[in-house]
């Protein structure tokens, strides 16, 4: 697509955790220059402007959850006059579990140019601290409020493969924890992480039995949960005799077709060898 030309910029810019050292320069220059700043908590972002020593000199409009609907049409009025409209979270990246999804989007549907200052992301920040394999993992947002929704939620986790991460409230963390141990079992690895770059950042690291018990004393502040995905199911060498079988018959040497199989399953070559020729005797 062509973005429509003379349009101002949508800006989304990731803001600190806790620590405004966090801040980088691109974002003091925003926060200087924009236009529009339509910021999720006003209060807090004059509170994070003071802290880094710059006046934000457009208008700053407030656009949380409840009011992002509503203030959406006078911002995308703002970027087509060729305005700069900076969007700002309380903390970490606009969009991720926070307000902008629907105003990048309706920028995306018109062609209006959106560009984003990079930083400070309390997922990947929690998922680094874990310990856990990050090389693979999804985002779950704020783990479900209602039971039946986080029991079904759960259910889906059991078999997924990737590190998982997923935001929680404190007063919700023993419970998502307890029942996260009894769903996947209590010996599934997890971490939870509070308070990240902030005076009091923890990083506690365990079993999910380990971490619900830790829990239950009651827990403090911003929490991110990762949690270690499914070990993949063992498979024997019973179980790989259909695939070898099948590479043999379409023309491959038996030899090879075991070594091949047996190596991509992490079984021993000689065992799945010697359950082949056991079935063909059979």
């Amino acid at each position: 697509m062509v973005e429509t030309a003379g349009a101002g910029r949508l800006v989304l810019a990731a803001t600190p955790l806790g620590d405004a050292g966090d801040a980088s320069a691109r974002l003091v220059r925003a926060l200087a220059e924009a236009d529009v700043i339509a910021a999720e908590d006003t209060r807090r972002l004059r509170t994070l402007a003071a802290a880094l020593g710059v006046t934000p000199v457009g208008r700053v409009v407030s656009f949380y959850d409840d009011v992002e609907a509503a203030r959406l049409p006078k911002l995308l009025d703002e970027l087509r006059a060729g305005r700069t409209v900076l969007l700002v979270t309380d903390a970490g990246m606009p969009s991720v579990s926070d307000p902008g999804y629907r105003l990048v989007a309706a920028c995306v549907a018109e062609d209006l140019p959106v560009t984003c200052l990079p930083g400070p992301s309390a997922v990947t920040t929690a998922l680094a601290l874990s310990g856990l394999p990050p090389d693979r993992f999804c985002f779950e947002g704020f783990a479900p409020r209602k039971a039946g929704e986080r029991a079904r939620w759960l259910r889906e986790l059991v078999a997924e493969p990737r590190t998982v991460v997923f935001f929680e409230s404190p007063h919700r963390l023993a419970s998502t924890l307890a029942e996260a141990a009894e769903a996947l079992g209590g010996s599934r690895c997890a971490a939870v992480c509070r308070e990240l770059t902030k005076t009091y950042e923890e990083v506690r690291r365990g079993t999910l039995a380990e971490l619900a018990e830790w829990a239950a004393g009651g827990v403090r502040g911003e929490i991110t949960v990762v949690l270690a995905g499914a070990a993949p199911p063992k498979v024997s060498a019973a179980d790989l005799v259909g695939e070898v079988r099948a590479r043999v018959d379409a023309g491959e040497r038996l030899k090879t077709a075991a070594a091949e199989v047996a190596s991509a399953a992490g079984v021993s070559t000689k065992e799945l060898y010697d359950a082949v020729l056991t079935a063909r005797r059979e």
